[in-house]
């Protein structure tokens, strides 16, 4: 048995873009693995599009089931203003969700120019934020248990 995580982590993930988005997944699922933590603690929770995260981490927020919820997705920009909307949709969902319910929402939705760059930062030449924001919720969970309580309440 692995380390153990307080309470359960849920990853959301974006279908949209799927060859950038599972490899995130996949950079994510590794590093819980290299940490050693319990994996049968953490629950997959797939979404159509990036957009869809802030309302699936909400419903998940509200359960009071998690301690950590990490969105993971990828954003590419196109032709339109589409790409503009869709990004601060998201990045503001996500972060209305970690205040409204004072729990971490960790944010590890890409938000490139191109694929080439996506596919370098998930796993590729530039970095895996798949990984990163597995480490971005553990360090946060060690840093809400060594807070006084009265600091979590308020």
């Amino acid at each position: 048995m692995g380390k153990q995580i307080n309470q359960r982590w849920a990853i959301v993930l974006s279908e949209f873009n799927e060859p950038v988005t599972e490899r995130l997944l996949a950079g994510a699922q590794a590093r819980v693995t290299e940490l050693g933590l319990d994996e049968s603690c953490v629950d997959l929770y797939r979404v159509p599009g990036a957009v869809e995260i802030p309302l699936t981490a909400q419903w998940l927020a509200k359960t009071d089931h998690y301690s950590v919820i990490i969105a993971l997705g990828c954003v590419i920009r196109g032709e339109t203003g589409h790409y503009d909307y869709v990004c601060e949709q998201v990045s503001q969902g996500c972060q209305q969700m970690s205040l409204q319910y004072n729990l971490p929402v960790v944010f590890a939705v890409l938000t490139t120019d191109t694929e080439a760059q996506a596919l370098a930062r998930s796993g590729g030449e530039h970095s895996d934020k798949g990984a990163d924001a597995i480490d971005v919720a553990w360090r946060m969970q060690e840093l809400q248990k060594s807070l006084d309580p009265k600091v979590l309440s308020t």
